[in-house]
């Protein structure tokens, strides 16, 4: 399936890398300040995409404690037709949390060329750095 992974160990344990996983106050500080989210199973969010321009938005698929959280993902008035995901998941280690950053369902959006959508997501993956900022703002409150 093709996919954007990255992945992150952030020497904090994974309740406390959950607490800036699952509300809205949390997210703004390393998602999108401008986020907005009814952060439960079921409920929406929007934010401004990493360009500036886009706006992506969705629904909160799954939420589990200390384990991974799941949106749906769509691009608005970029010719998807059926939303992709985002899936942040949480893996204790010896050292932390090693979180896992996965955009996937790019074959599924129904956008004619959706493979360079998946590349445009792979060098966005590369310059926004989403999850150096999570770690950023996990270890800056401490444990």
């Amino acid at each position: 399936m093709p996919e954007v992974t990255r992945s992150i160990e952030i020497p904090a344990p994974p309740s406390a890398v959950w607490a800036w996983l699952s509300t809205q106050d949390g997210l703004r500080r390393w998602l999108s300040p401008d986020l907005v989210i009814d952060a439960r199973v079921g409920g929406a969010y929007r934010m401004p995409g990493g360009d500036g321009e886009t706006w992506v938005s969705g629904v909160v698929l799954e939420m589990v404690p200390e384990g991974r959280l799941v949106l749906s993902w769509l691009e608005e008035e970029s010719g998807w037709v059926h939303p992709g995901r985002l899936v942040i998941s949480l893996e204790p280690t010896a050292a932390g949390t090693l979180v896992h950053l996965v955009h996937d369902g790019f074959a599924g959006i129904g956008k004619p060329g959706w493979e360079a959508t998946r590349e445009a997501y792979e060098r966005g993956a590369d310059k926004h750095q989403v999850l150096r900022r999570l770690a950023g703002v996990v270890t800056a409150a401490g444990v």
